[in-house]
């Protein structure tokens, strides 16, 4: 039989390159995950067959399914959605946007910069989510303040998905949990855990972002719009609106804090009954499962507290479940070509490749920067990590880096492509909400995304010498 080892660099390459050039993460993944199983069959019979590659790619999509800690997590992210709709139908977002107005932060220039700012940190369930209530919440003051709406579109942009990152309770947490999963650790929520203050980039852009307000930074393009809105005419101050006003007016901030409470106390207790005592011996995925259980409960029984039926809350579960359909088939499909890599043993070789040509201390700011440029050419996040997740921590256990640090430069570098790219559903989300040109917020956005993707870069060099061994 050939020595196959070299192709087994062939289905995570054929991925990429074909959600590079379509800017479709799902065929690809499945491009890939179809020449895996492919390999995979000839390494078995000695003859590549594609019909039987095929075959062998449906049952590998199936077969994620056996594992009971990634059927935990596809779960999870359905449900993640259900308790997101369940709060919107409740007005739970809205409440509490209406109890941050009360402080005397939104009554001033600085102060209504800071409540964009404020909110996108606080609301950290879903990226979209963020970015609608705080920019459908500060757009009216930054109009009657003479704020540029390039300004709220790059606050919000740059406190949704980078605060996102760093949560692990959220659906952000729940796929990149799973992908770690199945590269083989047996710690991965340590390793998630420990990725989060390694995330230089999410850090940097949310730090940015407040260091925008605090000294009233105005570089590049910024300058120009904030100029424009100045000499604007200031319209009346209209009342904000949020997403869930209509759905019911009258919910209040405990309508959000309590099923969120409910969710951050459960897990860490989940954590402590199946690590025995320890919490970082516990299952993540079960925990998370539990957590989100026990915040949906909560969220339902406040609907109920509002006189919906069982019907009602059914339906708007579902609703919500099906909002992040999409997230969990990138998963899915994810989960399956990761299998398959690993059975053809990418990693391994992929780690003996990069060893002899590129030195060690390097690696986690080329993994940065590879992640970064495949987020902007594809605009998808999830799609990078998706690729990336099942080839960077491999190498790093081969190559002695700890997989934390090389999952930080993953997700940071993903995210950083993802809020430099003009075809980002991120970024055209932020556009939307501070009802802004497209290309404007690119323009405006793109100084201050560089600049902290610059000291990211620069950290994951000094971090690499550091950590070399």
């Amino acid at each position: 039989m050939t020595d196959v080892s070299w192709t087994a660099l062939l289905p995570p390459a054929l991925a990429i390159g074909c959600a590079l050039l379509t800017r479709q993460v799902l065929p690809s993944l499945f491009a890939g995950l179809w020449l895996a199983q492919s390999l995979l069959a000839y390494q078995t019979d000695g003859a590549l067959n594609p019909l039987v590659g095929l075959g062998q790619a449906i049952d590998g999509l199936i077969g994620v399914f056996s594992s009971a800690g990634d059927t935990r997590v596809l779960v999870f992210m359905l449900l993640i959605g259900s308790m997101m709709a369940l709060i919107e139908r409740n007005g739970g977002i809205g409440g509490l946007v209406r109890a941050l107005e009360r402080f005397p932060f939104s009554r001033s220039p600085k102060g209504a910069q800071w409540l964009a700012w404020g909110t996108g940190v606080v609301i950290f369930l879903e990226s979209t989510v963020t970015l609608l209530v705080a920019g459908a919440v500060a757009r009216p003051l930054f109009d009657r303040f003479r704020l540029a709406r390039e300004r709220l579109a790059y606050l919000i942009d740059s406190t949704s998905a980078p605060v996102c990152i760093l949560i692990p309770l959220n659906a952000w947490g729940a796929i990149n949990l799973g992908l770690l999963e199945n590269t083989g650790l047996e710690n991965s929520l340590e390793v998630f855990l420990g990725a989060i203050p390694l995330n230089i980039y999410a850090f940097s852009a949310v730090g940015f972002a407040a260091a925008t307000i605090a000294f009233g930074w105005r570089f590049g393009p910024m300058g120009a719009a904030d100029d424009r809105a100045a000499a604007a005419p200031a319209p009346a101050l209209a009342a904000p609106t949020t997403p869930d006003d209509q759905a019911h007016p009258r919910g209040t901030a405990a309508h959000m804090l309590l099923p969120l409470a409910a969710l951050l106390v459960t897990v860490p207790l989940g954590l402590w009954i199946t690590g025995e005592g320890n919490l970082m011996a516990g299952s993540g995925s079960k925990a998370v499962l539990w957590g989100v259980l026990a915040g949906l409960a909560v969220a339902g029984v406040q609907a109920y507290g509002q006189g919906a039926n069982t019907e009602t809350i059914l339906e708007e579960s579902l609703r919500g479940a099906g909002n992040l359909l999409t997230i969990s088939v990138i998963l899915l499909f994810a989960l399956a070509l990761g299998s398959a890599a690993k059975a053809l043993g990418t990693g391994p070789y992929l780690a003996q490749v990069v060893g002899d040509q590129v030195p060690v201390f390097l690696l986690p700011a080329l993994v940065f920067l590879v992640s970064g440029a495949t987020a902007f050419s594809i605009g998808s996040s999830f799609g990078t990590f998706a690729l990336m997740i099942p080839l960077a921590i491999p190498l790093s256990l081969d190559l002695g880096l700890p997989p934390s640090l090389l999952l930080a430069t993953v997700l940071g570098g993903a995210v950083f492509g993802d809020h430099a790219s003009p075809i980002s559903d991120t970024t055209v989300v932020a556009s939307l909400a501070a009802d802004t040109p497209h290309i404007e917020h690119v323009r405006t956005q793109l100084p201050f995304a560089l600049s902290a993707g610059a000291i990211a870069l620069v950290a994951y060099l000094l971090l690499g010498l550091f950590y070399a061994p």
